[in-house]
């Protein structure tokens, strides 16, 4: 079967690589180069424990800040604002209670069974050692956050996640590096990337060595189905014939979703930030998220990773990079001693979000769709290459897929 993959991130190169271990030609086309923009710019979060909706009805209570405060944990460009409503009607409609708590629960399936399948990933390809199991801290500040975390903790337990309530002191306790605060939960299954570059480039490695065809700035502008399969448009002209396709070019996905399959995927983009600190890969022992403030702080080989926020300004608006910069200052407010800032790296990148907060993934005859996965792309990607290699070659998927079907959008 001669595959095309659309996407070179990691969504695309876990799926090429499960294809290829089972005997099959696979291309993947990237843009840019593997494992870039969101995928070597997130967070290296494992994270297990976000199993809420960006959908929300406390996220509309923040809107008027979302326009007023550029530097904000949620924020909204007003001059965007005219082209997201569609998108941003279709998410207030998954904001209703009921709509709500089916997204939840769907996230939830997604995020039970992702650690696990990394795992199976790191063993079936010998990864180095790139997978921390430490888990996550998630830090309250403010009083009134952290007065909810106990009910939270145990609303967790019984979902089947393991997690810990920690009080100020017990929080300092656990990572001396802390400045006091009002408690936090430590998540006990979740994990991270201490070196996310070399884990793309293991992986794309791995995937030449298995005889996958790796093209990188090919850039696929148009595609349409015909008679006699796929056909396939690069940006520099070029056409190619594909007998099938799988589709995961994150934000880069809706028109060619539509293309394909006639389904206008309603598909936005978190703009998400980072900052890198090279001089600090050792001030903390494990992630630390703020539930105040919205970011995460993630030791990594090479420093120390502040990563996180959302921003709704599109494809096409130069990054703010005031944003990633401002991570920095809040980080200190969280610490006991300020920040080395010395050689720090800015950097944005997108963040593929449908309405309803989930993933597409499904199989629409010879055209394969993983793509949407906001802010887990990297969390889901080992599971949902799974699911992928079970629809291409017709066997039950791991989990009930009614959730994330294209046709849910029809």
């Amino acid at each position: 079967m001669n595959t095309h993959i659309i996407g070179g991130g990691i969504i695309g190169l876990t799926i090429a690589l499960n294809l290829c271990q089972r005997g099959e030609t696979v291309t993947l086309h990237e843009a840019e180069t593997p494992f870039g923009g969101a995928s070597l710019g997130n967070a290296g979060h494992i994270a297990t424990e976000y199993n809420y909706p960006v959908a929300s009805l406390a996220t509309l209570r923040k809107l008027p800040a979302m326009l007023i405060n550029p530097l904000g944990p949620l924020r909204i460009d007003w001059r965007y604002l005219p082209k997201m409503l569609p998108w941003g009607w279709q998410m207030f409609t998954n904001m209703l209670p009921a709509r709500y708590q089916h997204n939840h629960r769907a996230l939830l399936a997604l995020n039970r069974e992702s650690l696990a399948a990394w795992e199976r990933l790191a063993a079936r390809w010998q990864l180095p050692p790139l997978l921390r199991h430490d888990g996550i801290l998630h830090i309250a500040s403010r009083a009134k956050t952290a007065a909810r975390l106990p009910a939270h903790a145990a609303q967790l337990q019984a979902l089947g996640f393991p997690c810990q309530y920690l009080s100020a002191d017990e929080l300092r306790e656990f990572e001396p590096a802390l400045a006091r605060q009002h408690g936090g939960i430590h998540y006990q299954k979740s994990a991270h990337i201490t070196d996310l570059a070399a884990l793309g480039a293991t992986l794309a490695d791995r995937l030449r060595a298995s005889g996958g065809d790796i093209r990188e700035h090919s850039r696929i502008t148009a595609a349409r189905r015909e008679n006699s399969g796929i056909s396939l448009q690069t940006a520099d002209g070029a056409h190619i014939h594909a007998e099938r396709v799988i589709l995961c070019a994150g934000a880069h996905s809706k028109a060619l979703a539509e293309n394909l399959t006639g389904v206008r995927v309603p598909l936005d983009t978190e703009r998400g930030y980072h900052l890198m600190l090279p001089g600090e890969a050792a001030r903390l022992r494990l992630p630390v998220s703020s539930i105040d403030h919205s970011f995460v702080m993630t030791p990594m080989q090479h420093g120390l990773r502040l990563a996180g926020t959302v921003e709704y300004a599109g494809l096409e608006a130069p990054p703010n990079m005031a944003r990633a910069r401002n991570l920095k200052l809040l980080a200190e407010k969280l610490l006991q001693a300020p920040l080395n800032g010395d050689g720090a790296e800015a950097w944005m990148g997108f963040r593929p979000t449908t309405a309803d907060s989930l993933p597409v993934i499904d199989r629409d005859g010879d055209v394969l769709l993983a793509f949407g996965h906001q802010h887990l792309g990297l969390t889901q990607a080992a599971l949902t290459a799974e699911i992928l290699s079970a629809l291409y070659f017709g066997e039950t998927p791991p989990l009930d897929l009614t959730p994330y079907r294209l046709r849910r959008f029809a």
